[in-house]
């Protein structure tokens, strides 16, 4: 069982994106990947779905980007990467500066 690192890209261009294996996504989608994620979870602690049976892609909200992700088997795997991966707010805001030396 192989666990794939999620890295954050800037590009030149300044645009911020999340890689998971061969999979980019901007950081702007991610973060609101999270932001679905997070509301389904404190929905009522007493009531919540399982993490196992939530899916993102039942939210009319999901940006359109992730519609491929969906079609795979491991897609709540690669969202739960994702989630994790803007889990640290300053980890994303400081990446977003081209100079910082932790992102590629």
């Amino acid at each position: 069982f192989a666990v794939l690192a999620v890295l954050l890209l800037v590009h030149s261009s300044q645009a911020v994106y999340v890689q998971d294996g061969d999979l980019k996504f901007s950081l702007e989608s991610v973060k609101k990947l999270k932001e679905l994620m997070d509301e389904n979870r404190h929905i009522n602690p007493r009531m919540a779905v399982s993490v196992a049976s939530y899916s993102p892609c039942d939210e009319k909200d999901l940006p359109e980007e992730f519609q491929s992700v969906c079609k795979r088997e491991d897609a709540s795997m690669i969202f739960e990467r994702l989630n994790l991966a803007v889990q640290e707010n300053d980890l994303c805001e400081i990446c977003a500066n081209a100079a910082c030396a932790g992102c590629f």
